[in-house]
Formats: C-alpha cells, sequence, structure tokens
C-alpha cells in the first residue's frame, strides 16, 4: 500500500477535530478527520470536492 501525504486543514485549530486533505496519482481527493484518520475517509473527484467547497464556503458563517 502506499504512503499517503495528508495536509492539515488550514482552518484547523488545535485539538481532534481537524480535517485533512490528500491526492493521489489517480486524481483522487480524500478526506479524512484528525481523529480517526485510518477509519473514515471519504474519496471525490476533484470536481466533486471543489462543489463541495463551493457550497461550504456559500453557507458558512461570516465571523
Amino acid at each position: 500500500m502506499t504512503q499517503v501525504a495528508w495536509q492539515k486543514s488550514s482552518y484547523c485549530a488545535q485539538g481532534d477535530s481537524c480535517v485533512h486533505v490528500a491526492t493521489t496519482a489517480a486524481e483522487t481527493i480524500r478526506l479524512t478527520e484528525s481523529a480517526d484518520p485510518a477509519r473514515a475517509i471519504l474519496t471525490a473527484t476533484p470536481a466533486a470536492f471543489d462543489a463541495l467547497l463551493a457550497v461550504l464556503k456559500k453557507e458558512s458563517p461570516r465571523v
């Protein structure tokens, strides 16, 4: 199994509630959460990930 290089979200505060993102050679984006990084991995195409980010940015409260 190949090693995946995870990148922590820049919006992550300290603690166990961080989102990590990684890409693979097969143009797949992977998402996981700090508390359980090996078990709950979501995969998406770049287009689906862009759509998710667009929705999250649109609906996130402005602080």
